[in-house]
């Protein structure tokens, strides 16, 4: 008789949000950040992955303290998207949740990375959150893009993707596909691409940075973007969905 496979038991955790960087006593606008993660793992995110998002979330309160911007990066209970559970997903949800019990009616923008993309992405469709940005994002492998992500809940919000041209962890053409699908339904889609550049765009550091400052700026406060990134929003595909990140952006804007 064959013996029966038993899953481990998933641990009872719940997410945190880290401590808030920004705005004081009047707070008009949240951004939160998602880290990293891997496809499976039910222990802890690592410390690495939290610690990695430290520069963006430094850079956006800084760019954002004089209009109320609060930035929070949550803490997952596991480290893994694990399947049909999108243990990330559920958190994003509670988190949004509880900046709504914190902050009362104020707009809030998802930054996510790799996984974090993903959830962000997933995500959106939270009557609080009016926009999303993705960054080299972890989405359905090429087998799996008979049953893709929904892009339905994203009409409404303003969605940027960021991706590696040279990204070797997470598909650059399934963003893309996603962008692509997104575009048809929610004119507010855009995608940069970052050419030569890997999966932690570290050669293009400062300019992924001052992009997404200037996107939740643009998003949350109103406003106007930066003109590759206006023009980006208003192009129709594949113009606006594979716009190159020139060398030097945000070097004018103070970001």
């Amino acid at each position: 008789m064959a013996q029966q496979a038993f899953a481990p038991p998933v641990p009872e955790r719940s997410p945190r949000l880290g401590k808030p960087l920004g705005a004081g006593a009047r707070v008009h606008g949240v951004a939160l950040l998602l880290p990293e993660g891997r496809a499976t793992g039910i222990r802890r995110p690592t410390a690495r992955s939290l610690a990695a998002q430290r520069p963006l979330a430094r850079r956006l309160a800084r760019a954002g303290a004089g209009e109320g911007l609060v930035v929070h990066v949550l803490r997952y209970r596991f480290r893994g998207w694990n399947g049909p559970s999108a243990h990330p997903v559920g958190d994003t949800a509670w988190a949004v949740d509880e900046l709504v019990r914190r902050y009362g009616d104020v707009p809030v923008c998802l930054v996510g990375t790799g996984l974090g993309g993903r959830a962000a992405l997933r995500a959106a469709g939270h009557p609080a959150v009016g926009s999303v940005l993705a960054v080299a994002p972890w989405l359905p492998e090429p087998e799996a893009v008979l049953d893709p992500d929904p892009v339905r809940h994203l009409a409404g919000r303003r969605v940027l993707l960021v991706h590696g041209t040279n990204d070797e962890r997470t598909d650059p053409d399934l963003s893309y596909r996603l962008a692509e699908r997104a575009k048809k339904g929610n004119r507010e889609v855009c995608r940069f691409e970052v050419h030569s550049d890997g999966h932690a765009l570290r050669q293009h550091r400062g300019e992924v940075l001052a992009l997404a400052v200037d996107f939740v700026r643009g998003s949350l406060f109103g406003h106007p973007y930066a003109r590759p990134l206006a023009d980006a929003l208003a192009a129709p595909p594949p113009l606006g969905l594979r716009m190159p990140l020139a060398s030097g952006f945000g070097s004018s804007l103070g970001y």
